[in-house]
């Protein structure tokens, strides 16, 4: 499929689709007249790649995470290691969200009781 179909079906523009693969995030195959061709393998990517960048992923965190799906050199144990170091990262990230929610919370609580809102209670993560 060409690029105007591939940022349709995965909901990302054209325009990122060329950063994306400028940054070797993606590799679209070639045509015989050059023009760049996606497939679903790349919609799949790019569905990723959207996903993690609206969770606020940096894009050099999204490019270390997509290369555990084609490192060839690194042995089982050594990838199983790799993605649970991201899994932890994950799991330390939503309990400080969490966190964060209930700070918000909490001064939602004083303002709806029309006291003077003090400063946040935040509990560190």
């Amino acid at each position: 499929m060409n690029i105007g179909e591939a940022a349709s079906r995965s909901g990302v523009s054209a325009k990122m689709i060329r950063h994306y693969e400028s940054l070797g995030l993606i590799r679209p195959e070639r045509r015989s007249n050059n023009y760049r061709s996606y497939t679903d393998q790349t919609i799949s990517l790019l569905r990723f790649i959207r996903h993690a960048r609206d969770l606020a992923f940096p894009l050099a965190e999204v490019k270390s995470i997509l290369a555990l799906w084609g490192d060839d050199k690194k042995g089982p144990e050594e990838l199983r290691s790799s993605a649970m170091g991201h899994v932890e990262a994950l799991e330390e990230k939503a309990h400080s969200m969490r966190a964060m929610a209930q700070a918000l919370r909490d001064l939602a609580d004083t303002i709806d009781s029309r006291e003077k809102p003090e400063a946040p209670r935040f509990e560190a993560a």
